[in-house]
């Protein structure tokens, strides 16, 4: 976060525009996990001390990285996971709700094939195809946005969502039917429009429709109950 006796920068300043990538997340102390939630919504972290008050720009991408239990093998379909129920619950709470909710996606990327790392698997998208197809989204947003002082979906404000994601009725259905089914908080809300706007920018569409917000919904793995 930033201080000391000659208050400084800290990491989260230094990726001011950038990226922050917290690998085993967590593993951090619990304060400076909630201590990222400022950050992530304002854009700014704030130090106070004695004499005065200091802010810091601190507007990132956080990407967190984690195991999906203490011994790493829950949901393995090669390994059996040793953790309980309880374990797995408590590991997990290490990222608090509040936490959880300032992170648009949340992703599970299983073991890679033996196929996959000799390259025996079909050919996907090369990164060539995947970047113009994202230079376009950006395009898209900048240009929509012009008139709003910002440049991209992740910086809409709830007046801006109101205007720019709407939703038509199927779309509107499956979305409430998922905040009801997995208990999603107000901000998860925004989140999700957030990122099924995006979706439909990928896919060159000028309104989100169920099917964006129905991948937005699937990016929400960490909301899911644990069976």
């Amino acid at each position: 976060m930033g201080g000391g006796a000659v208050p400084r920068p800290g990491e989260v300043s230094l990726a001011h525009n950038g990226i922050l990538f917290l690998d085993e997340s967590p593993e951090f102390r619990r304060p400076v996990l909630d201590g990222l939630r400022q950050p992530l919504e304002d854009g700014y972290v704030v130090l106070t001390r004695v004499s005065a008050s200091l802010r810091y720009p601190a507007r990132f991408m956080l990407i967190a990285a984690m195991n999906p239990c203490p011994c790493g093998f829950y949901g393995s379909r090669s390994h059996e996971c040793t953790c309980t129920p309880h374990q797995v619950r408590r590991y997990r709470a290490r990222l608090s709700g509040p936490l959880q909710d300032r992170l648009d996606i949340h992703v599970e990327v299983p073991a890679v094939s033996v196929q996959e790392l000799q390259g025996q698997e079909a050919a996907a998208e090369t990164s060539a195809v995947i970047l113009s197809r994202v230079v376009e989204a950006r395009r898209r947003q900048v240009d929509r946005y012009a008139k709003d002082g910002i440049h991209t979906n992740a910086q809409l404000k709830p007046r801006l969502l109101k205007r720019y994601c709407g939703l038509d009725k199927p779309a509107l259905d499956l979305l409430q039917q998922a905040m009801v089914k997995l208990g999603l908080s107000a901000r998860a809300h925004g989140r999700i429009l957030r990122v099924a706007r995006t979706i439909a920018d990928l896919a060159g569409a000028e309104r989100i429709h169920a099917i964006h917000v129905a991948e937005a919904i699937q990016y929400r793995s960490l909301d899911r109950r644990l069976e």
